[in-house]
């Protein structure tokens, strides 16, 4: 629910009723007494959805141009008379969104850089490094609730589908900023933290590392989704604080192991991080535009609209393409990912066959690459020892999927005593 307040013009008096009367909205008008240019106080409380038409109604008779108009948001309005009026809106299917005007209010709020952003983005980036390193998902998740990082992409989103070159701008500069800044902060810390703890390490040990190293295609989806929650979030006028652990999640883990991957000098993790980190920044823009503006969110004056449609297509469809380039690298580590899934199968298959006994478990080893890891060798653990056992699994393997590899058996014994 909101609150229209509105400080009419001298000479507006009259129009100003008789728009709001064709707005057929309740309303109460009071003299304004403080000797000021302006004649009268309007309040008018309306539904968030209504907003937009009482600003336009009062934007076509001037009253933008020469008076004030302010929108507030109203916890409780107890009036029978306006609950009718409210379920009467509900039966016609309201839109539930707020004004264009809200909208640009609330996306200029969220994408300045200021230090707040800028302390909020390098605390996140160091705790999401630390929970890296740790291979901590809870830590990890705890990174993503303080990121500031939903206000710059929504605000480019806005910027581009009401015409606002300014705000896009804005928002693209913030969220370059910020990008740069989470990878900077996590940089010098996981530098520091080699110098000082540990100077080797294998960072694709880690799980919470390694699947950002090697991303599938299935991270697409998870930008996507977080771009239009984030857009759905601003124009219900809901708490964004929550859905911006949403788009958290997309873009701050994979910019902590860009991080890690510099200050240790795994430029595989490197690459592929920055990689899913240039892809989902990407979607979430695209994914925000498409949703802004299936919510009619367009510009007020027509001429500005054809120019709002104008810019709209051609900034969404440079980031399609963007992301279609960027993706192949997704889809190839996926078809990547499902061979060596197959690969360890057939290899498990292979060694029930060919080890007398039980099989205890069968590891596969890989080398890493830029697009996907390789399969490099296998260990077997068995309990019943036999000569020749490691070839006939090499050759055996290398005869059902075309990998020769290193493979190692390890025979085990026990002893117990009761």
């Amino acid at each position: 629910m909101r609150l229209v307040q509105t400080l009419v013009p001298e000479g507006k008096h009259d129009v100003v009723v008789e728009a709001l009367e064709e707005a057929d909205v309740d309303y109460a008008m009071a003299d304004e007494t403080s000797r000021s240019d302006y004649s009268d106080i309007v309040f008018v409380p309306a539904d968030a959805d209504d907003v937009e038409t009482i600003l336009e109604a009062l934007r076509d008779i001037g009253v933008e141009r020469a008076g004030y108009t302010m929108v507030s948001e109203v916890e409780t309005i107890a009036s029978e008379r306006f609950e009718r009026q409210q379920d009467a809106g509900d039966e016609q299917g309201g839109d539930e969104r707020i004004s264009r005007d809200e909208l640009r209010t609330k996306a200029r709020n969220l994408s300045r850089s200021t230090p707040n952003y800028l302390a909020f983005t390098i605390i996140s980036a160091v705790v999401a490094t630390a929970g890296l390193l740790e291979d901590s998902a809870s830590i990890v998740v705890g990174s993503m609730v303080i990121a500031p990082l939903i206000g710059p992409a929504m605000a480019s989103c806005v910027g581009t589908v009401i015409n606002d070159d300014d705000l896009f701008w804005e928002g693209i500069r913030s969220q370059a900023i910020g990008v740069v800044l989470a990878v900077g902060a996590s940089t010098a810390f996981a530098f520091v933290y080699r110098l000082g703890v540990r100077p080797e390490l294998d960072l694709l040990l880690l799980g919470q590392v390694a699947e950002r190293a090697h991303p599938g295609i299935l991270a697409l989806a998870v930008a996507l989704g977080a771009g239009a929650a984030g857009a759905l979030s601003l124009t219900s006028g809901a708490d964004e604080a929550l859905v911006g652990v949403m788009i958290a999640v997309a873009l701050m883990p994979p910019a902590a192991s860009v991080g890690l991957g510099v200050a240790y000098t795994d430029w595989v993790l490197a690459v592929g991080a920055s990689i899913l980190v240039a892809v989902n920044l990407l979607s979430i823009n695209a994914a925000g535009i498409v949703t802004f503006w299936t919510k009619r969110y367009r510009p007020s004056h027509w001429y500005d609209e054809a120019r709002a449609r104008r810019a709209t297509f051609e900034r969404f469809a440079a980031f399609v393409v963007a992301i279609l380039i960027l993706t192949s690298f997704l889809a190839v580590a996926s078809q990547e990912a499902r061979a060596n899934a197959a690969f360890e199968s057939t290899v498990e298959d292979i060694a029930d066959e060919v080890v007398d006994g039980d099989v205890r478990s069968v590891t596969v080893h890989y080398d890493p690459d830029f697009v996907s890891p390789t399969p490099a060798s296998v260990v077997v653990h068995a309990d019943a020892e036999r000569n020749g056992v490691a070839e006939s699994l090499r050759q055996t393997i290398l005869d059902r999927t075309g990998h020769d590899i290193d493979i190692t058996v390890v025979y085990e014994t026990t002893e117990s005593a009761e």
